[in-house]
Order: C-alpha cells, then structure tokens, then sequence
C-alpha cells in the first residue's frame, strides 16, 4: 500500500478511539471517526489516521492498552509524532489539539491528559500512596490522553523485556499511569489545561481542545421497568440490614424483583435457591438465577439485572441507558475488569456495580454448557471465562461502580450521570443513595432533548 506509506509520513498524530465491539459502541465510534475527518477536510488537512481499537488484533486485552503498544509501536514508530486516545464521547477541536500538541518537543518522552488523584487511599488502587494519596496524578481518560512516539516506543520496548505480568485490570487509567511512570524511572503524567471534561456547549469549554458530548446516553424511549427482570442477591445473615436498605432506596422502582437466598423468609419474601450461602464468590447462586430467568417461574423480559443486596443503583437511570442497547444481540453490560489481559486472558463484568445482561446472552450463556467449577467460585469471573470462550463482548460502562462514591476522584465523578455504587462500608448507604442515585431530572430533561432532536 504505497498511499499508506506516503500518507503515514506527514502524520503528526494518531487517533486511537478506545471502541468497543457492541453495535451501539461502534456507531458511537464511527461518528467520532467521521467527525475527525471532516475537521480535517474543513481545515485542509490530509485525512488523520483513526483507528478504532476493537478493530486493530483479535487480543482480547487490547482495551488495556499496554499490550496494544507494540503494534503502535511498529505500525507508527518510526513516522508520527503523537498517539492520542479518545473515548468514544470525546469530543476534539482538530485546530486547538494541533495547538496543544505543538508546544512539546516530540522527540521527548511525554504523557499528557486531564490530571486526576485521589482524595483518600482506595481499593480499586490497592490503597496505592496512602500516605499521600493526592501526590499521584493520573489521566481521566474521558478528556483524551497523548503519548509521544518517544514514550509509547520505549514502553515497547519495557514490555518486550519484560513480558506483562498476569494480574488484574481494575482502574485501567491509574494502571497506565502506574506502568509508565515505573516508581520514578519513567514521565509522571503532565496535566493540560486544555483537555477537558466540561460539555461541548459549555462557555467554558471555548478553551478546550477536547470536551465531552454526553453526561449520559439516551437514544430514544427509555426500556419499560416491566422488562427488567431484577434478582437480587443475599443471605440470611444479611436479611435484617441490607435488604431494609434495598427496599428503602431504589427497589420501589422495579417491577419485577426477586430476592434470591440461602434461607427462604416469607416476610421479604426471600426464595431459597437450594445453594448453600458461601462467604467467597457466588456462581452457584448466580447460575441458578440465570436458569430462573429463562425459566416458567418468572414474567418473560428482554433485560435481567443481577446485583448484590449492598449494591445502590438508580433503576430510571439503567432504563434511559438501556434504551441504546439492542436486547436481541447479547449484550453483557456493567463496569469492566480484566484478568491476565497482558497474557490473552478474558474480561468479565464485576458483580458488585450491577450485571445487566439480555436474554439472548443468558441463552447463548446457558446453551454452551457454561457452569461452574464449585459453587463458591467468583460468578463474575466465570460468566467473563465463558462469554470471552463465545467470542461475546464484554461492554464496559463507566456509570456503574464497583466501590463507593468516595472510592472516585472527584473529578472523575463530576462529569458523570451515576447508574451504581456498590458497599455499605463505613458510610450512610440510604444517604448516599439520596445524594448520588435519587434524582431523576437529568434523565427526564435528556429524554426531552432527544425527542426535541428526534
């Protein structure tokens, strides 16, 4: 392809959109893709070159970025200046990026983006910098990250050194800053103003090279309650302080509940699913439920939602979110984590932020003869090994959450529409709900504007 080689010459920055295989994530995708380019035509610039990330290998730990570096690496390495990636909500002003990017020597070692820390020590960072959580800055990835060719070069060749280790992907923006940095050995990351995370429409967000289209997406009419079929996980030692909590807060706006448990108690009503409680991990429970679900037992819905008795979750909310989703593809949808990523591996929805599945993927699940290895293994780990066997995607939405509010960057929160949270630790459970979950206006008033765009 000698176009491509001549074109690859002249290119100063390579777009990398961190997309996802699920139909609705590749049209969000696309868009952005086409947006680009007729920046580019507008400013009579050759076309950029935009990559689409679930498109670029068949390695199902791509997401993660780090194993993806040494493609970059040889496919631009020697001819570009700047990998840039986006989300797919991200929204870039060509002329202003350019402008940005125009100040740093290339030839450097440079890692940019819109700084982030921590306010306390946290789980999902393996309590990481307790004695001063707020020393260490890491991008939110929502106003776009650039590597220079420099940097993502001697990444490569770390990686190619030292294969990546087999472990965990849970807060995959502070793991990128935490590999590159190398406990002082590589750049910290270095905050640009520019890079924001205000909406496009925003006064504000005039001064942006980046902003971000949509606190919350919504395509159309939101997924009737009534074809959400909710299981809710518990045991019986759990009965009397966190299933109270789940009634109080946000299960009086589903239709369809169920409480599944090691004890059958006529007060809640709890239904006892013949498997023993286990302290560790759930699958047991959870394939019974799943079988439940595609079973005479319960009203037949499109949607089932999976979620543990101390998870908080706004229901309206994962109804508007549901609207973008096809429920006759399988779709397997929460906050994505990853195991082994660096080595192939496989993702899997954490149970905690809420499970949300279509029947589609809870027959395809079921029908390839998916169970588990013991009752007591992590369910959303093996329901991860199973639907990577079957080649069905993992979809990732940052509105769900595996920990507490107070688990997040401020910031990181504060452009964002929350649909969960998940612990009752150490805070209020019922006041978090009221604070973070309750209030329905943004969905309403975003329902208004698409019918209004419609």
């Amino acid at each position: 392809m000698p176009w491509l080689a001549e074109n690859l010459l002249k290119k100063e920055v390579v777009f990398v959109i961190q997309s996802q295989r699920n139909s609705f994530h590749v049209q969000q995708a696309e868009k952005l893709r086409k947006d680009l380019l007729l920046q580019a035509q507008a400013l009579q610039e050759s076309p950029p070159v935009i990559l689409l990330l679930h498109t670029l290998t068949d390695n199902e730990g791509d997401w993660s970025i780090l194993p993806l570096l040494p493609y970059l690496s040889s496919q631009f390495g020697k001819n570009s200046s700047w990998i840039m990636f986006l989300e797919e909500d991200t929204r870039v002003k060509l002329h202003k990026l350019h402008e940005v990017l125009k100040k740093f020597d290339r030839r450097k070692e440079w890692f940019l983006g819109k700084p982030l820390h921590d306010e306390e020590s946290t789980i999902i960072h393996h309590y990481a910098f307790s004695e001063n959580p707020a020393a260490f800055e890491y991008p939110d990835f929502s106003a776009g990250w650039a590597l220079s060719i420099s940097l993502v070069n001697s990444l490569t060749s770390k990686i190619e050194e030292e294969p990546l280790k087999s472990d965990f992907t849970i807060d995959l923006k502070h793991e990128v800053a935490l590999y590159i940095w190398e406990d002082g050995k590589g750049p910290r990351l270095t905050g640009i103003p520019e890079l924001c995370t205000f909406p496009e429409h925003k006064p504000r967000a005039q001064y942006c090279a980046t902003t971000v289209s949509s606190h919350s997406p919504v395509c159309g009419q939101p997924v009737k309650s009534d074809n959400i079929f909710v299981a809710v996980k518990t045991c019986k030692k759990f009965h009397s302080d966190r299933v109270p909590v789940v009634k109080k807060t946000w299960a009086k706006r589903a239709s369809l509940l169920e409480y599944y448990s090691d004890y059958a108690d006529p007060s809640i009503p709890t239904i006892d699913l013949g498997v023993p409680n286990t302290e560790r991990g759930h699958c047991g429970k959870t394939f019974a439920i799943l079988r439940r679900f595609l079973s005479s037992h319960v009203p037949k819905t499109d949607w089932l939602l999976i979620v543990d008795d101390d998870t908080l979750i706004s229901l309206p909310r994962l109804q508007a979110l549901l609207s973008c989703y096809d429920s006759s593809e399988p779709v397997c949808l929460g906050e994505r984590y990853g195991y082994g990523l660096g080595q192939g591996g496989y993702s899997y929805i954490t149970g905690g932020g809420g499970m949300v599945f279509s029947r589609e993927a809870v027959v395809q699940l079921l029908a390839s003869g998916c169970k588990c290895y013991s009752n007591d293994a992590p369910d959303d780990m093996v329901l991860g090994m199973c639907l990577n066997a079957l080649r069905v995607p993992v979809t990732h939405s940052p509105l769900f959450h595996q920990a507490r509010p107070e688990d997040y960057a401020k910031e990181f929160l504060a452009h964002q529409t929350p649909i969960s949270f998940h612990k009752h630790w150490n805070i209020d459970p019922i006041a978090v709900f009221n604070k973070w979950l309750l209030n329905d206006k943004h969905t309403e008033g975003l329902q208004k504007s698409t019918k209004e765009e419609l």
